[in-house]
């Protein structure tokens, strides 16, 4: 992208709450400063349900804008459960063909991993109102300079091993929870020789547990390259991170698992990229 060019800001999850308008409206002008000119999708506040349309309606706002050719990419800036409604609507050879980044994060990881399944194009799995929100706000310069295509210290990812001392392969995955709804569907990414990245933000022991017996018994751990985990909010909040850790050594077997801190919901998070070649090293 170059100064000047335009970018879309949508919501394929629940509808942002009427109270956050304020904090849309910084965003836009921060958005601005950096030479970016964002329109407005329609379908972005709740109305009297979370959601704020139908996910046909939805779909078709986000399908809008990859249509415009003055549309450089695309950021969504909602979360929350109901993203997977609009995957029966999307076009993913309109998609594959615009060559245009969707950015978002938590459970639009539904939307990035769809996408990559079907159309082998990236994704970012980044939250754009993280740079209207405490820490976050220190990611402006790096945010713009990755964006704009001059650098990309934004996406780098210092890691801690917990076992083994390297990975390689094309990273999938995000969100665990959501991450899952994908299963048994034709969204669910190809995991041989993927990265496996995992993060959550609600999750206490046992449903954490629960996800990674779902992962086992889909097969995952036995078709991955490797494990890269993103912050876990709820639990090492909770003091829980050692046990984290141990559960995902139990059910990992032999594979190498690194961590970051610097992937997850923490207004301080970098960007990745689902769908792109990487390799971690200690």
């Amino acid at each position: 992208m170059e100064p000047g060019d335009k970018i879309a800001i949508v919501g394929c999850s629940n509808g942002r709450p009427p109270e956050s308008r304020e904090a849309i409206r910084q965003l836009k002008n921060v958005l601005e400063e950096m030479g970016l000119r964002p329109v407005f999708g329609e379908y972005l506040y709740a109305g009297r349900s979370v959601v704020s349309g139908t996910g046909a309606q939805r779909a078709g706002a986000l399908m809008d804008f990859y249509r415009d050719p003055e549309i450089k990419a695309i950021f969504d800036i909602s979360g929350g459960d109901v993203a997977n409604e609009i995957l029966p609507y999307l076009d993913f050879e309109v998609i594959a063909r615009s060559g245009k980044q969707f950015w978002g994060y938590s459970d639009l990881t539904v939307i990035l991993n769809a996408i990559y399944a079907k159309t082998g194009n990236p994704s970012v799995l980044y939250q754009i109102r993280n740079l209207v929100r405490g820490q976050g706000r220190s990611r402006c310069g790096e945010f713009a300079k990755a964006v704009l295509g001059q650098e990309q210290t934004f996406f780098e990812l210092p890691c801690t091993f917990v076992r083994g001392s390297r990975m390689e392969g094309v990273v999938v995955g995000g969100n665990i929870r959501c991450f899952l709804k994908l299963a048994g569907t034709e969204f669910f990414p190809e995991l041989e020789g993927r990265i496996l990245l995992l993060e959550a933000f609600k999750g206490d022991e046992a449903q954490i547990r629960t996800y990674l017996c779902h992962l086992k018994l889909l097969g995952a751990f036995d078709r991955v390259s490797g494990i890269l985990l993103g912050t876990f909010t709820k639990m090492e909040e909770a003091g829980h991170l050692p046990d984290l850790l141990a559960m995902v050594n139990e059910y990992a077997g032999d594979l190498p698992v690194a961590r970051t801190d610097l992937i997850g919901h923490g207004a301080d998070a970098r960007g990745i990229v689902i769908g792109e070649y990487r390799v971690f090293e200690a």
